[in-house]
């Protein structure tokens, strides 16, 4: 079905719930992800954005369970060598900057649902976002700062320079720099590192996880504009 006119973030809630439990259940019974997610929403005839919603927030009580169980709280970062997924995070922010909806997903973690990720444009509020993110980190104490950004992002290059340049104005150390496999980085970096990300194929891979999102919307009380299909994890 066409996505030329998504639903707002509110109405796409109501839509969706139903949906979810069903999504919910069926991998309670066992069934593959993305089957599951695929048979619910042929059966709904939901669009492609929101399949791609249902797929970003929907998960089973099992990884639920495994990746609240990585999840440090923000306080906890004092003292810790912190590695960020760089795009994953910024572009989060950026999207709460923009007012575009942050969802609550059943496994704690917060995520935009915008899919910009591959056609992102370093922008003014790009640069807003790194330096939300820089002065939150260093509200946390964090010991030591590492940003990895892809390489193959345009401009990547560019934002990671602005980084460096931007963090020479904070008492901590910040790092900034390029890879082409950010990915294999953060899930080699050893359990002495806290890994802030929101991709569930790190999380999972990783020891330690921290969600810079969440940390700048509590910093900033903004919790209450965030969105849910979990009505119990939006409590939390």
């Amino acid at each position: 079905m066409s996505d030329s006119h998504p639903l707002p973030a509110n109405e796409l809630q109501e839509k969706l719930s139903e949906p979810a439990m069903d999504i919910r259940y069926l991998l309670s019974r066992g069934y593959v992800r993305k089957s599951a997610i695929t048979f619910v929403s042929n059966h709904y005839r939901l669009t492609e954005h929101e399949r791609h919603v249902l797929a970003r927030l929907v998960f089973s009580s099992e990884t639920v369970e495994d990746r609240s169980k990585k999840k440090l709280n923000c306080s906890l970062l004092e003292g810790c060598d912190v590695l960020i997924d760089g795009y994953n995070v910024i572009i989060t922010i950026e999207s709460a900057l923009k007012n575009e909806p942050i969802w609550f997903s059943d496994d704690g973690f917060l995520r935009d649902t915008s899919g910009v990720f591959r056609n992102h444009r370093v922008t003014d509020t790009t640069f807003m976002a790194v330096d939300e993110m820089l002065s939150m980190l260093l509200a946390f104490k964090s010991r030591s700062v590492t940003i990895l950004l892809d390489s193959q992002m345009s401009n990547s290059g560019k934002l990671a320079e602005f980084i460096r340049e931007k963090a020479e104005s904070y008492n901590f150390k910040v790092d900034a720099r390029t890879s082409k496999h950010v990915d294999f980085d953060l899930k080699e970096a050893g359990a002495d590192s806290v890994i802030a990300t929101a991709d569930g194929i790190i999380i999972d891979a990783v020891d330690r996880v921290v969600d810079i999102t969440e940390c700048w919307l509590k910093q900033n009380k903004k919790m209450d504009e965030t969105f849910s299909l979990n009505a119990q994890e939006k409590k939390k």
